[in-house]
């Protein structure tokens, strides 16, 4: 089975926009999605805030015509400063290991983007894994203990220095690189070279 790994950061919208255009791509191919972990803004780079004119403008701008262009419901979340990711991250590296990483990250970006839920309370966290089939216990006891802070330190070493990923989403496919978001007919095309070669 071929892979398609996303590189995400579960506050950037366009994430969960270029998941349809992902699956739009796949259609019935045997291609797995992996979601793999960058924040656009660690610790201690300040979060965006919804008061700045920066994210309005470019919601209405980008995110909102998109959105509508693909038909999925969409909206800038309240939250503000926005939430860190890292822990969010630290849990997807549990639902990658109980093979629910792609159900979890889904419920993350559906989470605060169409329903304005804070992804950086661990207890949302905790219940977006369970809604995912984790054990709740399990992730509890993760998070409390930091059994994940160092998967998750590797996840982003990777991305910044093997993959020089600056920006969210980047979709690779095989030896292709998409920075930003492609066509589903460039994503499917890629999709079957990687098939073929």
């Amino acid at each position: 089975m071929h892979k398609i790994a996303i590189y995400t950061d579960y506050v950037c919208p366009y994430c969960l926009l270029a998941e349809k255009v992902v699956q739009d791509a796949i259609g019935d191919l045997p291609v797995e999605i992996e979601w793999r972990a960058f924040e656009l803004r660690p610790e201690p780079v300040p979060t965006l805030r919804v008061e700045d004119p920066y994210l309005p403008a470019i919601w209405q701008r980008s995110v909102y015509p998109i959105a509508a262009r693909l038909g999925i419901p969409i909206r800038l979340p309240s939250w503000s400063p926005q939430p860190r990711t890292a822990k969010a991250f630290e849990v997807l590296a549990l639902a990658k290991e109980r093979g629910a990483g792609h159900a979890y990250s889904l419920g993350v970006l559906r989470a605060f983007f169409q329903e304005d839920r804070n992804i950086g309370d661990p207890d949302v966290l905790v219940e977006l894994a369970a809604e995912a089939g984790l054990d709740r216990n399990e992730v509890r006891k993760a998070l409390d203990e930091g059994t994940y802070e160092q998967s998750h330190r590797e996840a982003l070493r990777h991305a910044r220095e093997d993959m020089a990923i600056t920006s969210v989403p980047t979709i690779v496919v095989g030896e292709q690189v998409f920075r930003g978001m492609p066509t589903v007919d460039e994503l499917k095309s890629a999709i079957l070279l990687a098939k073929h070669s």
